[in-house]
């Protein structure tokens, strides 16, 4: 199989959260937003504060995006888009094997990280504020995590053997051990425990890999 034969693999679809059309002048002021719930906090970022980075009124933002919880849906939404456009460049380019796709999400993560996560992820940082299953971002940042256990045992099926009749709890686990790799490196990296949380939890998913050669 070609590289450009792979098949992408994804997770089953969710409910897309409400989203708005972002005009330039949104644009601008969204990306103000994205940073600094990032670099500060959700909760600690009021819209003052990210009319003024973006130069615009307060009107205007709540002419725009209605409300800032609107605001952080669209600044996690949009993150998550360009992770996932990230991710399905990396596994097209990964050798067409699940084992090898499933390194490539640790080496995607990795890669990511370096360059736009020197805080950790945005969806384990932002759950760490917003809790209520009620608030429009909850969907976003549990479909994210959602997806990714839907990637791992997308691959999982295929590396486990498929003629066991235990075959769907085994590549269940198989899943669920990769995810708690990927999330707990993520979680270490954004708290900075160690450094590179992710080679090394790379490194364990090739072990637990091995078993299933």
């Amino acid at each position: 199989m070609g590289k450009n034969s792979t098949p992408k693999r994804s997770a089953p679809p969710r409910r897309p959260p409400h989203r708005i059309v972002v005009t330039p002048g949104a644009r601008r002021a969204l990306d103000a937003a994205s940073r600094l719930f990032y670099e500060h906090g959700i909760h600690a970022v009021g819209v003052d504060r990210i009319a003024a980075e973006a130069g615009v009124t307060k009107k205007t933002l709540y002419d725009r995006f209605g409300s800032k919880e609107q605001i952080v849906v669209e600044y996690l939404a949009g993150r998550d888009e360009r992770w996932r456009a990230f991710l399905d460049e990396r596994l097209a380019a990964a050798p067409p094997s699940p084992a090898e796709h499933v390194l490539a999400v640790f080496d995607a993560s990795r890669a990511w990280a370096e360059a736009n996560g020197a805080r950790g992820c945005s969806m384990v940082n932002a759950h760490a504020e917003i809790d209520d299953p009620e608030h429009p971002a909850y969907a976003v940042i549990t479909g994210q995590k959602a997806w990714m256990l839907g990637l791992f045992a997308s691959l999982a099926r295929e590396i486990t053997a498929p003629g066991e009749a235990t075959a769907s709890r085994t590549a269940d686990r198989l899943a669920r051990t990769l995810m708690l790799l990927h999330e707990g490196a993520l979680v270490a990296h954004g708290l900075g425990v160690f450094p590179d949380a992710l080679g090394l939890a790379r490194d364990q998913a090739r072990v637990v890999l091995g078993a299933y050669s």
